[in-house]
């Protein structure tokens, strides 16, 4: 499973084991799995789609602007704005 945690300025929105996340990037979509390479990635408005499971209908989350990384610890979005 993949650890993804979503943050704001205000606060910690989400931690997290998941299957898999899709987040906004500004050069386009992309999938982050458990096990992606490390990356970082500035992120556009948009919704990033959170897959539970792998068959899973995902769940989206509204998000303005920020950044996402990936690292061996997993995903972290820092997003300007999060609403549910």
């Amino acid at each position: 499973m993949l650890h993804f945690e979503l943050v704001t300025p205000e606060k910690l929105v989400r931690s997290e084991e998941v299957y898999m996340v899709v987040v906004p990037g500004t050069e386009g979509d992309f999938g982050v799995l458990e096990g992606h390479a490390p990356f970082m990635s500035t992120v556009r408005d948009g919704s990033v789609q959170v897959h539970r499971t792998q068959n899973g209908t995902p769940e989206t989350i509204a998000i303005r602007g920020g950044f996402a990384e990936v690292n061996a610890k997993g995903l972290t979005i820092l997003a300007e704005q999060a609403g549910e």
